[in-house]
């Protein structure tokens, strides 16, 4: 759906754009059939983790987002999480289980460190594949079994309570801005799968309903996650705000965001005054190689 969408926003504009499935067809076959640059459009494990954009890389051929490092590193919810507490960014107290190499009475005790409710997800998933939220001690081995069935490394993370954000960025480096803020307000507070692309009624507010000072503070937290993980072209960061002390908390950070008519990135665009195909413009015209081909030594 993301992918249909751009392709028909970017011929609207008259770029001569062409889908490609590399689950259709080989990698090489873009080059093949000399094609400029890539708008990545594929979400998850292979489209977000870096591979795509390695071979994209060795093909030589310029794509949107982030690179192979960043995308590597964002797709882990582990390694994401130990890159910002190093920053000393916020970000909830967790757990990391690897499958096969717990026993139950481990797996019943977390909550004795994290508390209750928790979270249980898959460390590389999106779209909240897999995701638990777990209210009692009985619940946690079944939990565990659902995020393993999906991944080999299990995390099980802090609930915390209260508003549910997310902010996307653009750009690179000291260039790279902030969208306005979203906040997502979900039936029970349960944004899961079926919500995010199935039904009308999860609420998004933008402009946020949140208190300006509070805004500008989570824009300013996203931007220093964004950069830190050497992130560029675009990316959407999830925030949760803490009710009783208003702190946020970055929860993870897509470097491939969704582009259907449910999706975040053009909504808090559409809200600072970017329609959806200028938008696709935009990021198509910022597509990049970690490692573009030296220059020709001139004569």
């Amino acid at each position: 759906m993301s992918g249909q969408g751009v392709l028909t926003a970017l011929r609207a504009r008259g770029v001569d754009a062409h889908a490609f499935d590399p689950a259709a067809q080989p990698m090489d076959e873009l080059k093949r059939q000399g094609f400029d640059r890539c708008f990545i459009a594929l979400h998850g494990r292979y489209g977000e983790d870096g591979t795509v954009q390695g071979a994209l890389e060795l093909l030589g051929i310029p794509y949107t987002g982030a690179g192979v490092m960043a995308c590597s590193m964002a797709i882990d919810k582990v390694m994401t999480k130990r890159v910002w507490l190093a920053e000393g960014l916020p970000t909830p107290r967790y757990v990391l289980l690897h499958r096969g190499d717990f026993t139950r009475e481990q797996v019943r005790a977390i909550p004795d460190d994290l508390g209750l409710p928790l979270i249980v997800k898959p460390v590389r998933e999106g779209s909240s594949l897999g995701v638990t939220k777990v209210t009692g001690y009985s619940e946690m081995q079944q939990a565990v079994d659902a995020a393993a069935a999906l991944d080999a490394d299990i995390l099980c993370e802090q609930f915390i309570a209260g508003d549910e954000v997310t902010c996307p960025v653009m750009g690179e480096g000291a260039d790279a801005r902030a969208l306005p803020v979203i906040h997502i307000v979900a039936p029970e507070g349960n944004y899961d799968f079926q919500n995010k692309y199935y039904t009308d009624v999860t609420e998004y507010r933008v402009p946020c309903d949140l208190p300006a000072g509070e805004e500008a503070a989570i824009q300013a937290l996203v931007l220093k996650a964004y950069r830190v993980l050497g992130c560029r072209g675009w990316g959407r960061l999830d925030v949760m705000i803490d009710a009783a002390t208003r702190q946020p908390y970055l929860l993870e950070i897509n470097t491939s965001p969704g582009m259907t008519s449910h999706s975040l990135v053009p909504m808090a665009a559409k809200a600072a005054g970017t329609d959806y195909e200028t938008l696709c413009l935009q990021l198509l015209a910022g597509a990049s190689l970690d490692y573009p081909p030296a220059p020709e030594a001139r004569a």
